[in-house]
C-alpha cells in the first residue's frame, strides 16, 4: 500500500514542491500549512508519517511533535530545519522526533528517512498486533503462528490427530518436533494415555533395546529385575521416537518387526506381548539418502512414513518470528520477574531479518538472554546478541565490473550448488528439487566439488 505524508510548512512554495516531489516518489501527500491545520488531518485522516518544518507561527515544530508524540504515538515524525544544531537535533528528538533533517537536502534523502519511518511504524503496529494474537487461545496452543506455512502443518495436524496412523516429522534441528509430537497426541484419542519420549542418539546400543522392550531378569549383568520398555509403558498412548535416522542399524529390524507385528519380546525373554501404541517418529536427518547409502532400512522408513509431516524452518515462517518471540517474552519475562512487555522496532527488524540456523530454539535463547540484559521494558537492539545486531545475509557474486573477475560457468554452478548446500544445511534430498538435478547428479558434482557434509545438530 502506498504511504500517506502529511507535509506541514508555513511556507506555501516549500509545501508545493515537497507535494510535487513526493507525488513523484510514489506517496500519497497532504500538505498543511500550520500545526492546528495538521492536528485536524491527523484527527481525520490515515497518515503514516509526518514531515514538518521547525519554525512555524504559533506552534512550531517541536510543539507539534511534542502534541503528536502525546496523542499519536504510532505516527513517526521527521523535521526539518535551516536551522541546524546539535541542540536543535537534541530538542528534536526529546519532544518525540523519529528523525531530523537540515536545509539545504536532497530530496533523495528525506524519502530515505521516510522509508525508514513507513518502516518504523509498520513493525510497531505489527508488534501490537502479535501482542494480541498471542494472548488469544488457538486450536494449537503448542504451535505458535499464523504464517502459510505453520497454516498447513495445523491443517494436517487436523487430519490425522485422531487416527492411529505412524507419523514421521521432519524438519531442521530447532523446528519443534517433539512439540508437534506433543501436539497430536494431546489431540488424538489416545490423549488420556501415556506420552512417552527417547532420544534414539542420546543411548548407547547396548542400552537402547532393553529401553525400548524392557528385559527379563538376569538378561545382562545386573539385571537383578526385569523391567518394562517404553513400547509396553506407553500401551494405550504414544511413544515418540525423536533422532530416529541415528537408530543403530543392528537395532532397526527387531522395531520393524515389532511394528508390523504389533508385538515385542523383551531383552532375555522367551515370550512376546502385544502393545497399543501410535508410533511418532523424527529426525532432522534426510533418510532417503541414508537409505542410499545404506544406513537406514528402507522398509523400516516406510513402516514409519506412513503420513510424512515436515515442518518448515523458521527463516521460511515470515512474521511467525515476531509471534514467537513475544510468546516467549511473555513467559519468560514472568519467570524472571522483570518487566519486559515486547520489542522495540529496530529490535524487531533485526529478528525478522537473521537467518535463524537453530530455528526456534535459538529464537527462545536469544529472547532469554535478551530480558536478562534487558534496561526498559521494550527489549532493544542492544539487548540481542552480536550475531544478531550484525547479520547481514550472504550472497553468491556471480558477476562484477571488471570483466576480468568474471567467473566462467562452472565456477559459477559451483559456488550455486554449495550455496543451496548451505541453505538447505546438507539435505540432499531438497538440495536436489532446488537445483533441478536428480539425485545421481547431485552426488556426481559434489563428489567433484569435494563437498563435506557438516554435523548437524
Amino acid at each position: 500500500m502506498t504511504a500517506s505524508i502529511l507535509v506541514v510548512d508555513d511556507d506555501r512554495g516549500m509545501g508545493a514542491m515537497l507535494y510535487a516531489a513526493l507525488r513523484k516518489k510514489g506517496y500519497h501527500v497532504l500538505v498543511a500549512t500550520s500545526g492546528d491545520e495538521a492536528l485536524d488531518n491527523l484527527a481525520n485522516l490515515a497518515v503514516d508519517v509526518v514531515v514538518t518544518d521547525l519554525n512555524m507561527p504559533n506552534m512550531n515544530g517541536l510543539d507539534l511533535c511534542a502534541r503528536i508524540a502525546s496523542n499519536r504515538p504510532d505516527i513517526p515524525v521527521v523535521v526539518i530545519t535551516a536551522f541546524g544544531s546539535l541542540e536543535t537535533a537534541v530538542a528534536a528528538i526529546r519532544a518525540g522526533a523519529y528523525d531530523f533533517i537540515t536545509k539545504p537536502f536532497e530530496v533523495d534523502v528525506l524519502c530515505l528517512a521516510l522509508a525508514r519511518a513507513v518502516e518504523h511504524r509498520a513493525l510497531r503496529e505489527e508488534v501490537k498486533r502479535l501482542k494480541q494474537v498471542v494472548g488469544e487461545t488457538s486450536q494449537y496452543e503448542e504451535l505458535i503462528g499464523d504464517s502459510p506455512a505453520m497454516k498447513r502443518v495445523c491443517e494436517l495436524l487436523d487430519r490425522i490427530a485422531d487416527t492411529d496412523a505412524s507419523v514421521l516429522v521432519t524438519g531442521e534441528s530447532g523446528t519443534g518436533k517433539e512439540v508437534v509430537a506433543k501436539a497430536i497426541h494431546r489431540r488424538s484419542r489416545r490423549s488420556k494415555g501415556a506420552f512417552m519420549a527417547v532420544n534414539c542418539s542420546a543411548i548407547p546400543e547396548a542400552l537402547l533395546e532393553s529401553e525400548l522392550f524392557g528385559h527379563a531378569k538376569g538378561a545382562f549383568t545386573d539385571a537383578k529385575t526385569a523391567r518394562k520398555g517404553l513400547f509396553s509403558l506407553a500401551d494405550g498412548g504414544t511413544l515418540f521416537l525423536d533422532e530416529i535416522g541415528e537408530l543403530p542399524m543392528a537395532l532397526q529390524p527387531k522395531l520393524l518387526r515389532a511394528l508390523q507385528e504389533r508385538s515385542i519380546r523383551p531383552v532375555g525373554s522367551d515370550t512376546e506381548s502385544k502393545f497399543d501404541v501410535r508410533v511418532i517418529a523424527a529426525t532432522n536427518r534426510d533418510l532417503e539418502t541414508a537409505i542410499e547409502e545404506r544406513r537406514f532400512r528402507e522398509d523400516l522408513f516406510y513402516r514409519l512414513e506412513v503420513i510424512h509431516l515436515e515442518l518448515p524452518p523458521l527463516r521460511s515462517r515470515g512474521s511467525d518470528v515476531l509471534l514467537l518471540a513475544q510468546h516467549f517474552i511473555v513467559h519468560l519475562a514472568e519467570q524472571s520477574g522483570k518487566k519486559v512487555t515486547g520489542l522495540s522496532p529496530e529490535a524487531a527488524a533485526r529478528l525478522v531479518a537473521y537467518s535463524w540456523p537453530g530455528n526456534v530454539r535459538e529464537l527462545q535463547n536469544c529472547i532469554e538472554r535478551a530480558i536478562v540484559l534487558a534496561r526498559f521494558e521494550q527489549l532493544t537492539v542492544d539487548d540481542l546478541p552480536d550475531r544478531i545486531r550484525t547479520y547481514s545475509r550472504s550472497h553468491v557474486l556471480v558477476a562484477a565490473d571488471d570483466p576480468s573477475e568474471l567467473a566462467p560457468m562452472e565456477e559459477v554452478e559451483r559456488r550455486y550448488v554449495l550455496r543451496v548446500m548451505e541453505a538447505v544445511r546438507g539435505n540432499k534430498t531438497l538440495a536436489a528439487q532446488v537445483l533441478q538435478f536428480d539425485r545421481k547428479t547431485l552426488y556426481r558434482k559434489l563428489e567433484k566439488y569435494r563437498y563435506s557434509e557438516a554435523p548437524k545438530g
